[in-house]
């Protein structure tokens, strides 16, 4: 369309209608934008944003937990294998102290999610206090198992002694590191204290709790 002169009465109107024209125009081409594609996309973790903690934690507890899985794998295969060397060797285990371990590591347990619900409430004297009872707990699992081993060795019992030996300090050896790492992580915790970080070292403190909860019953009950 040619304009029209600018002497003309026509030339204003003319540029009325191309402001009018123009504007409609920019308002189009931003409406045709999906905001939701225009953001970038904030789920980096996918399901594990939604759990609490930082998510790097959990993809260490499925880890773990996988390696677990594979080691009580490994214990029924060899049960199947030999019974009676399972049994017997079983018997030899104290259950009033895995029992007593087992109450200890409940404990603990609770105190850890009253941490976490103590940070909830931004309580942060209250959440430390939790957790240094909930690492007092820990010690003293530690310190059952370690009066545990020592029995053990009084009487010749080593990780060499048999298969069942080999599989049970393999397994309650590795769950002790993982409540030396857990206690590291509550003193570090308290000392840098957030959310956050409350979340993340109580969600590692229950999967140490939830492994111990498999293995009692597997190593010192079931017959």
């Amino acid at each position: 369309m040619h304009p029209p002169d600018k002497d003309s009465d026509l030339y204003e109107i003319y540029l009325l209608e191309m402001a009018t024209t123009s504007q409609q125009s920019n308002r189009d081409q931003i409406s045709s934008v999906n905001p939701i594609q225009a953001l970038p996309d904030q789920s980096a973790w996918g399901p594990l944003d939604a759990l609490p903690g930082n998510p790097m934690m959990w993809v260490l507890i499925i880890s773990e937990l996988m390696v677990f899985g594979l080691l009580l794998a490994g214990y029924c295969v060899k049960f199947i294998g030999d019974p009676e060397l399972f049994l017997n060797s079983q018997a030899q285990l104290s259950r009033l102290i895995g029992g007593l371990n087992t109450l200890v590591l409940i404990t603990s347990g609770l105190f850890a999610a009253l941490a976490n619900e103590a940070s909830k409430a931004s309580k942060t004297s209250l959440t430390r206090g939790f957790l240094a009872i909930t690492a007092a707990f820990g010690l003293l699992f530690l310190a059952l198992k370690f009066s545990e081993y020592s029995d053990k060795a009084a009487l010749g019992i080593s990780i060499e002694t048999n298969s069942f030996y080999t599989l049970f300090y393999l397994m309650t050896g590795f769950h002790a590191a993982h409540v030396v790492f857990g206690l590291l992580i509550l003193g570090l915790v308290s000392r840098f204290n957030s959310r956050e970080n409350t979340q993340t070292a109580c969600a590692f403190w229950h999967m140490v709790d939830l492994i111990w909860l498999i293995l009692y019953p597997v190593l010192y009950l079931v017959r």
